[in-house]
């Protein structure tokens, strides 16, 4: 779905932010993208619907380089929910948000109020959809952001940090609802510090620092490594810390699941008794 050759990237500043990134995104795959601040994850996504265009290189989503067609092209396959959701919400209240793009995509009238219904209760924003955007919560503002994506189906969904501002609760249901997209064979891209939360979802992971890709695989791989996280200046997930502190008890160290570490600790409580 996505393949990047060589891309190099520098700011109009001289701050070279990418260099000599290789990546390919297989169609319905799940990716999470971490690394420390200006590592280069924000500035590498937002190549895939053409915010960004290569200083050096090129970035093809669907076989299609993105130098040869708009934003606005991109935008119809490739949803992008930003970081910080004041930079793409502008409507007086949460359902014209969120049938903007609807309407500007040609969608007819039944199927934008079937789509915005569908968001809404999708996001658990319904009792907001007469209120401004603006008068929510950072947390709520960030699903309003999400609904104004989904509820045109793009294929691509990429999200920049979206457990920030969200509880518990919030999570869960966002990282149920991102393994429910990938389940319909959505492309899902990531953008994460959140090392907790990458590794319930466990999906493939790259590692980023200073501008290049340090390592790439599976959660459970990558976030197990502590030499492997170091390169990108992140810790372990706070179970598999437990878990490597405990390895000369014969425990193993490849653990990112609170339910298999569970399993695992019961299991030798029983051995023992």
């Amino acid at each position: 779905m996505i393949e990047v050759k060589d891309l190099y990237f520098t700011y109009p500043t001289g701050v070279e932010a990418l260099r000599g990134i290789n990546l390919t995104i297989d169609d319905g795959e799940f990716l999470a993208v971490m690394g420390q601040n200006g590592a280069g994850k924000t500035t590498l996504v937002k190549h895939f619907n053409g915010l960004l265009k290569p200083t050096k290189g090129e970035i093809l989503v669907d076989g299609v380089s993105t130098q040869d067609v708009s934003v606005a092209q991109l935008a119809r396959n490739v949803g992008f929910v930003f970081q910080n959701p004041d930079h793409q919400l502008f409507s007086e209240t949460v359902e014209e948000e969120i049938a903007f793009a609807l309407r500007n995509f040609g969608f007819e009238e039944t199927v934008i109020k079937k789509q915005v219904e569908w968001a809404l209760n999708l996001l658990d924003i319904t009792q907001y959809r007469k209120t401004s955007p603006f008068m929510l919560s950072g947390g709520e503002r960030k699903r309003v952001a999400l609904a104004s994506i989904l509820a045109w189906d793009p294929q691509v969904i990429i999200m920049d940090e979206p457990t920030i501002g969200q509880d518990y609760q919030q999570k869960e249901k966002l990282m149920q609802f991102i393994l429910q997209l990938n389940a319909q064979k959505k492309t899902v891209v990531v953008v994460t510090h959140d090392v907790e939360f990458v590794a319930e979802c466990n999906p493939r992971v790259i590692l980023m620092s200073q501008g290049k890709i340090v390592a790439g695989g599976i959660a459970e791989e990558i976030l197990t490594d502590p030499k492997v996280v170091a390169q990108a200046s992140i810790v372990p997930p706070q179970i598999t810390q437990i878990f490597l502190e405990l390895a000369d008890l014969g425990l193993p160290t490849d653990i990112i699941d609170v339910h298999e570490a569970s399993k695992i600790l019961l299991g030798r409580m029983r051995e023992k008794s």
